[in-house]
């Protein structure tokens, strides 16, 4: 079976949620769907402006007492009503993103009086009231200008056909008026015209001024949902970094502990052996002495090794395809590389590739048992996307423990992404996208 796991940026709990996006309609669809939201726009707008307006007087005229109040906090949550309603129309009928914001709500166990009080202190609520009042404006425009506009292009198509129960006059037709000519086949084949003239250019009527309605819409019920989005975005890679960072210090900490810890307080046994040693047994202290240097430059190619996973001096040095060649260098599998990244990248960019990197080789050498591996990092424009796959036994996932949750961490801290395709017996493929930001 394959497993496929994409794991973005973390997001908490309370950043609003997307709906998710709907394909627009297209040709005759998206026409007769833009005319029904444009007709029923004005009947909508007309009920929430008297409701809420009706609302709002009443609880302005008597803020003096307890139930103004009440009734002010109650014309809020109508307003809420009827903006969520309006976005379920973009999204259902225009197919537009029409994120709904996250609305201030009363924590749980809150008194009435604060649970009532709360949505005055919500700017979205305030929102939603403004786009009661002034939604009926472009409600208005949108329903007049499409019916006029359908009525006209129906009146001039079959005009035709019926302007023979229209009885004979004294009046001039519009033909006449503008020089055509006089005669039910002059005026008919003028209203014909006008009539393919108007269907023609209907769509584009209908789609304006349900855009001028939509995009007042979403600035007042749906902008700032973005905005919350983005706060929340950055919210969750901050907590990312710093999850990671500890993860990184907390391992630092275990590896030499565990490594280099030991060796010195071995050679400082050494040291201390051989210095009573060298008075009776010379010869022993030289072989002790000759194991304490061996643990000496053991532990220093350990702490070397250590200081490379904090920050690479070749990556700092020469920058991150250097660094990239001399791993790839050194890896227990036979390596196919493509590397092709700019000289210079963020810094930030390059510790994420270097280390997203080093850990699928990790990953590779200690657990896929993997004959041979590929690496791609490639500077796609806004992004760099690093590939590793190996032909091994597959299987890596998160519950393992194969590193790829401290990986995920450290890629959301940069907002980045990772995909894992790992089926069992099938190998491993990691894919890992690194945002670049632009100046």
């Amino acid at each position: 079976m394959t497993e496929t796991v994409t794991m973005p940026t973390a997001t908490p709990a309370t950043a609003p949620v997307s709906a998710p996006a709907t394909d627009r309609p297209r040709g005759v669809r998206r026409v007769l769907l833009e005319t029904g939201y444009n007709l029923s726009a004005f009947p909508i707008a007309l009920v929430a402006f008297i409701v809420v307006v009706i609302d709002l007087a009443l609880g302005l005229g008597l803020a003096i007492f307890i139930g103004g109040i009440l009734l002010i906090s109650v014309a809020t949550m109508v307003a809420r009503g009827f903006a969520r309603f309006e976005r379920i129309r973009l999204r259902g009928m225009l197919g537009r993103d029409a994120a709904t914001p996250t609305y201030l709500c009363a924590p749980a166990g809150a008194g009435f009086w604060r649970r009532q009080l709360t949505p005055l202190k919500d700017a979205q609520s305030w929102l939603d009231v403004v786009w009661a009042l002034v939604g009926l404006t472009t409600g208005t425009l949108a329903f007049a200008v499409t019916l006029a506009w359908w009525v006209a292009t129906g009146i001039g198509l079959t005009y035709w056909f019926w302007q023979h129960w229209i009885p004979e006059g004294d009046e001039s037709g519009l033909a006449s008026l503008i020089g055509l000519g006089e005669g039910r086949t002059t005026e008919s084949l003028l209203n014909l015209a006008l009539g393919v003239v108007l269907l023609l250019t209907l769509p584009w009527a209908v789609r304006l001024v349900a855009t001028i309605h939509a995009s007042l819409a979403w600035v007042l019920l749906s902008s700032r949902a973005e905005l919350q989005q983005e706060v929340a975005r950055v919210e969750g890679g901050r907590d990312a970094a710093r999850v990671a960072e500890a993860e990184s210090m907390r391992r630092l900490e275990r590896d030499i502990h565990d490594g280099p810890q030991q060796r010195l307080v071995r050679l400082t046994m050494d040291l201390g052996r051989a210095k009573r040693q060298v008075s009776d047994d010379p010869d022993r202290a030289a072989a002790t002495i000759d194991e304490a240097l061996a643990q000496a430059r053991e532990t220093v190619a350990e702490l070397r090794s250590l200081s490379r996973g904090i920050a690479p001096p070749l990556l700092v040095d020469r920058g991150l395809a250097a660094a990239l060649e001399e791993m790839l260098a050194q890896s227990a599998v036979p390596i196919e590389s493509r590397i092709d990244v700019p000289a210079q990248l963020p810094p930030h960019v390059e510790t994420a590739v270097y280390f997203v990197v080093a850990e699928a080789l990790t990953n590779v050498a200690k657990h896929s048992a993997a004959a041979s591996a590929s690496v791609s990092v490639i500077d796609a424009g806004s992004q760099v996307e690093v590939r590793v796959a190996d032909d091994g036994i597959g299987g890596a996932h998160l519950a393992k423990g194969l590193g790829l949750a401290g990986l995920r961490q450290r890629l959301a801290a940069v907002d980045g992404t990772l995909e894992v395709t790992s089926p069992e017996g099938g190998g491993t493929v990691l894919v890992a996208r690194i945002p670049v930001l632009q100046g």
